[in-house]
């Protein structure tokens, strides 16, 4: 499994699969508490599609947690030395390595939850270094737009696992719970007050000086913030950084896994479909 080594010294274990002939690569950025190999059915439909990926397990996530963390599974999801800012940084390390290895081919970014809070503040710092932005599961990072109470509250019952929000298919759920790389534990308790604040609070930069493709992705059940809140972030792209090509599709009965949930071969093909309509296919 390649790796880099991040500022801090910890080592960041990541997966690169090529395609043949890539139209562009895809960095993938997932959400707290679980792992890129939670995304192994996109990635084979993004490979196939002619899009080579890159999927990193970020600072004190599944792989790279585990060995950073000594082994103990109990320690996973928390981000170790440097916190919140040094979790970012690695994030953005992993995306110069990705432009080194990959001259010339246009690169997309698309992030998960936490993921596509990531992907907010790298889009904030570097407008440059993307060519287009995927967000799924995401919000406007801002007090009203996003849940910051029990996720699992509109499935509480005596046989819930708690696991519920994340997909109506349930067996999505208890695959997490049942996941050795994977944690339940929620972002507060794992990343503290201050560095949940700087992971949940943002708003999308003014005028970005760079105008690039972006495509909001999100479950109309998804109780993290929903359609409204996801609605609010295109809106502020727009009217707050100037890009004019901003996109938002609503999966009707879908939760916060929209690329795991029921409907996840419709989602697959949708954002392929985007893609495939702004990057060229080459030879």
């Amino acid at each position: 499994m390649p790796e880099f080594i991040d500022a801090h010294g910890i080592a960041i274990t990541y997966d690169r699969h090529p395609a043949h002939s890539p139209r562009a690569v895809v960095q993938l950025a997932h959400g707290v508490g679980e792992h890129a190999g939670r995304y192994a059915a996109l990635i084979d439909a993004l490979v196939e599609g002619g899009y080579t990926v890159y999927a990193d397990d970020h600072r004190g996530h599944g792989r790279t947690g585990m060995a950073q963390h000594g082994g103990d599974a109990s320690k996973l999801g928390r981000l170790g030395p440097g916190g919140h800012r040094a979790a970012v940084a690695a994030v953005w390390q992993f995306t110069q390595l990705i432009r080194d290895e990959n001259p010339g081919l246009p690169l997309v970014l698309l992030g998960h939850s936490w993921g596509s809070f990531l992907a907010q503040k790298l889009l904030n710092d570097h407008p440059e270094a993307y060519d287009a932005v995927v967000l799924s599961g995401s919000a406007l990072r801002w007090p009203g737009s996003l849940n910051s109470g029990d996720l699992n509250a509109a499935w509480k019952g005596s046989d819930a696992t708690g696991a519920e929000w994340l997909a109506s298919d349930h067996s999505v759920g208890r695959a997490f719970l049942d996941d050795p790389l994977s944690t339940e534990v929620p972002m507060q308790r794992l990343f503290g007050p201050i560095d949940t604040l700087r992971a949940a609070l943002g708003k999308p930069r003014r005028n970005l000086g760079h105008d690039i493709a972006m495509l909001l992705m999100v479950g109309r059940d998804d109780p993290l913030a929903g359609p409204r809140s996801v609605h609010r972030l295109a809106d502020a792209y727009r009217a707050r950084s100037g890009l004019t090509d901003v996109t938002t599709l609503v999966y009707p009965d879908a939760r916060h896994e929209i690329f795991n949930d029921a409907s996840q071969a419709l989602v697959r093909a949708d954002l392929l479909a985007w893609l495939d309509s702004r990057f060229a296919e080459r030879g």
